[in-house]
């Protein structure tokens, strides 16, 4: 979503998927009754689900990434965000100046690339450790898990992107939004649920009974970067996030995710 910058406009037109559109009820009552239900927005939101309209807006588009579930952040519990901005550091200000509030701290960073790469990677990471939880495997396993995948999510997001800083796996939208996401969430929710079954249960049919609606991003996400790393002859380097994926499509067990010798990479990683 893309609220506009300007003081002047009451609007803060949004940019939001079409799927988004049907859930919106109208411009006194907005509520999106599949991700908020129950949760009323401003008055002054207006939804607009055409891209090249709402390119014309004109607005300066950063990246906003982080550790915030939205449904909590709705209720007004303390999170926090990270801003993503490319070169213009007064924009970036001024998209924390808009968002932050008491119980929503929000910072910048001068990486549009790495803000964005780790809010996405994190969703296959968060299917290993629904994973490792529907096997029951423990903590230990689960942190483990979750070090090999920030790990790859780093070295992953500097291949494609030699510009993407260190530092950024480090703010709200990197580490913290990882375990947030590790730990609650639906894409591990319905990873567990995957595991418990033996993989018997395919991720639609779990997505259909289980998220009301919602969609995963986890598993579109973990098949889309197995296309890259093979494309690349990079899977060897990236064993947890490419075992993610075949066990996704059923060419492994559940049980892979574990396979040591798997989670090794044969070149060192950045």
């Amino acid at each position: 979503m893309a609220p506009s910058l300007d003081d002047n406009n009451n609007n803060n037109n949004n940019k939001i998927i079409e799927d988004e559109m049907t859930h919106l009820k109208s411009r006194v009552t907005v509520e999106n009754v599949k991700y908020l239900p129950g949760i009323k927005l401003g008055k002054n939101v207006v939804a607009n689900p055409d891209l090249e309209n709402a390119e014309k807006l004109g607005v300066d588009c950063c990246v906003l990434m982080g550790a915030n579930i939205a449904n909590e952040i709705a209720l007004e519990k303390f999170s926090e965000a990270t801003v993503g901005y490319r070169k213009n550091k007064e924009i970036a200000e001024k998209w924390v100046q808009l968002f932050n509030t008491s119980y929503f701290m929000v910072s910048a960073i001068q990486d549009v690339e790495g803000v964005e790469l780790c809010g996405t990677l994190k969703n296959v990471v968060a299917i290993a450790a629904g994973f490792v939880d529907g096997l029951e495997m423990g903590n230990n396993t689960k942190a483990a898990i979750m070090r090999i995948g920030l790990r790859e999510m780093k070295a992953f997001s500097k291949l494609l992107f030699p510009s993407v800083k260190d530092t950024t796996f480090f703010e709200s939208c990197g580490v913290a939004d990882l375990i947030t996401t590790c730990l609650g969430g639906r894409n591990r929710k319905c990873a567990e649920a995957f595991a418990r079954n033996g993989g018997k249960r395919s991720f639609d049919e779990l997505e259909a009974e289980m998220l009301q609606g919602q969609k995963l991003q986890g598993v579109s996400t973990a098949k889309e970067v197995y296309e890259v790393l093979s494309h690349r002859g990079w899977l060897e380097l990236y064993p947890l996030f490419s075992t993610v994926h075949e066990i996704c499509i059923g060419r492994r067990p559940p049980t892979a995710i574990v396979e040591f010798s798997e989670l090794t990479p044969k070149i060192p990683l950045i």
